[in-house]
C-alpha cells in the first residue's frame, strides 16, 4: 500500500467515510494518532469530572436532609449512614467535617441571598427593603434551624472555636458581604453623594447585619411560648430597630415617667 493510500484509509470513519474531524499532521496531511489519544484521554478525564460533580452534589442534598432531621451535631457517621453510604466516601468528597459544612453553605447561603435579593428588588424605600429581607432571612432560617446553625457553626472541637463559634470564613463571610452591599446601594442611593455620609453606608450596613443576626439566632433558639413573637412580627421588630432604634420606646418611658412624678404640695 502507497503512502498516499495510507492517509486516505487513516483518514475514514467506521462508515467508510472521511470524517473530516480527526487531527492531522501539518505537514504530511495525516490522521495524528497521538492528539487522537490525548482527546480520549481528556475526554474520559471531563466525564470523570462531571460524575464527580454530579455525585459531589448528591452528598451535599443527602447531607442538607440529614442534618435538617438529626440536628446540626449529627456527626459525619450519622450523616453518611441517613445518605445510604460510608462516611468515607463524605472523606473522600469533603475532607472532614468542616469541609462537608463549607460545601453545604455555598449551597444554603447562596439560596439565602437570591431570595433576599429577590425580596429587596419589590422595595419602594430603604426601609422597606430592610423590611423585605430581614424577612426572607428569617423564614429561610426557621424553615431548617438545624441547617442553619450546621452552616453557621464551627465543628465542636476546631481550634479556636469554643463552644461553636460563629463562622466567619468562606461562605458565610461572602453572604454577609454580599448582603452588606444589597444594604449599602439603596442607602447610597437615597443619601447622595458626601464623604461623611460615605463613611455612615461603610460602617452601618455591617452593624445593621450584626444586629439582624444576634436578634434572629436568639429568637431561632428562644423555645416557643405566648411572648414569642412570630415570624413576622420579629422581622418587623429588627426593622424598626435598625430604623429608628430604640427612642420611641424610651421617650414613651420618660412621658409616663413625667406623667407619674408627684407634684410638690406647697407650704
Amino acid at each position: 500500500m502507497n503512502t498516499r493510500k495510507a492517509q486516505n484509509l487513516t483518514g475514514m470513519n467506521l462508515t467508510g467515510k472521511d470524517s473530516g474531524k480527526e487531527p492531522r499532521d501539518a505537514r504530511t496531511g495525516a490522521v495524528d494518532f497521538v492528539a487522537l489519544d490525548r482527546g480520549a484521554v481528556d475526554g474520559r478525564a471531563a466525564r470523570w469530572q462531571s460524575h464527580r460533580e454530579e455525585r459531589r452534589l448528591e452528598l451535599i442534598k443527602a447531607a442538607r436532609k440529614a442534618v435538617h432531621t438529626l440536628g446540626s451535631e449529627a456527626s459525619m457517621e450519622d450523616i453518611a449512614a441517613a445518605a445510604g453510604t460510608s462516611k468515607s466516601v463524605f472523606y473522600r468528597y469533603f475532607g472532614d467535617k468542616a469541609g462537608l459544612q463549607q460545601a453545604v453553605g455555598e449551597v444554603v447561603l447562596s439560596q439565602m441571598q437570591r431570595r433576599m435579593q429577590e425580596a429587596a428588588q419589590t422595595a419602594q424605600t430603604p426601609r422597606e427593603g430592610l423590611l423585605a429581607m430581614v424577612s426572607a432571612y428569617l423564614q429561610m432560617a426557621e424553615t431548617s434551624p438545624n441547617v442553619y446553625i450546621f452552616v453557621t457553626r464551627y465543628p465542636a472541637g476546631e481550634p479556636d472555636t469554643a463552644n461553636g463559634a460563629m463562622a466567619a470564613e468562606g461562605p458565610l463571610r461572602h453572604f454577609f458581604e454580599a448582603v452588606a452591599d444589597m444594604i449599602a446601594r439603596p442607602m447610597r442611593a437615597h443619601l447622595g453623594a458626601g464623604t461623611h455620609k460615605e463613611a455612615v453606608i461603610g460602617y452601618w450596613p455591617t452593624a445593621a447585619i450584626g444586629l439582624v443576626r444576634s436578634a434572629g439566632e436568639q429568637w431561632l433558639a428562644s423555645p416557643d411560648s405566648p411572648g414569642k413573637p412570630d415570624q413576622e412580627t420579629m422581622a418587623r421588630q429588627i426593622t424598626a430597630w435598625l430604623s429608628v432604634g430604640i427612642a420611641p420606646e424610651l421617650a414613651t418611658k420618660e412621658s409616663k415617667s413625667k406623667l407619674s412624678v408627684p407634684k410638690k404640695e406647697s407650704t
